[in-house]
């Protein structure tokens, strides 16, 4: 999470979730980068491609220079589009990729929106809020195919 447009990420063990995002975090707070049609509440990114992202990249993207809200393992990439994600009493609807941008590299260092591009994560709507906390499972329910 960071309190304002451009502030330093910062963990959190666990965090309160409203339809505004995480309570505390930029989005939630209407004082994140992006505003309007642009902002995304929650925003996460699968801990596998942090790792492949860093070995092919060697920026530290553990550290939370990818900027994203939630990092989690076990997703498969193919399973996000239309999903719903359900993380401890939080359930998420995926909205769709979160390409990285110019702003990102102000705020971080030269080449990190090129090594993200393509596994930059995706934007997240709340549809049931709660509380997440670190150790929270996460249960995957793809998109109901229909035709």
């Amino acid at each position: 999470m960071a309190p304002a447009a451009g502030a330093a990420m910062r963990p959190v063990s666990s965090v309160a979730v409203s339809e505004a995002g995480l309570a505390g975090d930029r989005y939630a707070l209407a004082s994140g980068h992006w505003q309007g049609p642009d902002a995304c509440p929650v925003t996460l990114i699968r801990g596998e491609d942090v790792d492949r992202i860093g070995r092919r990249s060697g920026l530290p993207l553990a550290a939370g220079e990818h900027r994203r809200n939630l990092v989690v393992r076990g997703l498969r990439q193919g399973d996000l589009a239309g999903a719903r994600l359900i993380i401890g009493e939080v359930v998420f609807a995926v909205i769709g990729p979160r390409p990285p941008c110019g702003y990102l590299e102000r705020l971080t260092r030269p080449g990190m929106a090129r090594a993200l591009r393509g596994r930059s994560g995706v934007c997240l709507r709340v549809v049931q809020g709660g509380t997440l906390a670190r150790t929270d499972a996460v249960r995957c329910e793809p998109a109901t195919r229909q035709g």
